[in-house]
């Protein structure tokens, strides 16, 4: 089919994943783009690494850096704990990682050091987890933290006065520099959505699967949306991050 499919945050929700891939009858023809979050969540945190690193020998695959891999390589790689990590995903990470031999540790290291902060395709399309802070675009960010820690960029596009343009003086100069933005990070279901959500030009794309929403995927041309069951009905006896 040759599609360019965007994927959400998943958050070791891995049955809701191969659930997801298989109603969108995803083949190798396919372009998959993850916007990150693969960890701190349900219990199959490491499992749906090893499940991305094979996918990617089968599928041309981008795979952004989100928020919670990098905490989860911080520790993997250094030892390195967050208390803040602890309390909101990390401890599942921990423990998916227990049965993991050192190999497979850093095996997963790899991919983690692999991922990439944005991704712009031939159309003037923009792809990040999170967001980025600098009016001349992502290339003069000063650290890459915004990448996958900004909320101001989706937080802006949710105020904007729908009767501004782009070109107006008061349009936010961020957007006009791409055509479209696809990003994760903040679940829409806060703003009481449950599928993918358009604000201004910005596509968000977590639908809160680490918490009580699904796992969702998004044809980037067709805007077709696929999505999983609830992510909590295929881990009935774990609190995810709820």
């Amino acid at each position: 089919m040759n599609r360019t499919l965007v994927i959400g945050d998943i958050h070791g929700g891995l049955k809701a994943l191969v659930q997801l891939l298989e109603r969108a009858e995803v083949t190798p023809d396919d372009q998959l783009i993850f916007l990150g979050d693969y960890v701190d969540g349900w219990s199959d945190s490491a499992n749906v690494v090893t499940y991305l690193i094979e996918l990617a020998k089968q599928n041309t695959c981008i795979f952004l850096r989100g928020n919670h891999d990098d905490l989860t390589h911080r520790w993997l790689r250094d030892g390195e704990l967050n208390d803040k990590w602890l309390q909101h995903g990390g401890q599942s990470s921990i423990d998916a990682y227990r049965q993991f031999s050192e190999e497979e540790k850093e095996e997963h290291i790899r991919f983690f050091d692999q991922m990439v902060n944005y991704y712009i395709d031939k159309e003037e399309r923009l792809f990040v987890h999170a967001g980025f802070t600098n009016q001349k675009g992502p290339e003069e960010e000063y650290t890459p933290t915004p990448f996958y820690w900004d909320r101001t960029l989706w937080e802006m596009a949710l105020c904007i006065d729908p009767a501004l343009e782009p070109g107006d003086i008061g349009y936010p100069k961020r957007l006009e520099l791409f055509k479209e933005i696809f990003i994760g990070h903040t679940p829409v279901t806060r703003i009481g959505q449950t599928k993918p959500f358009k604000a201004a030009n910005i596509y968000n794309v977590d639908t809160g699967a680490a918490f009580k929403g699904r796992l969702s995927l998004m044809d980037v041309y067709s805007k077709e949306v696929y999505q999983s069951d609830e992510v909590w009905r295929l881990y009935p006896s774990e609190n995810g991050r709820n």
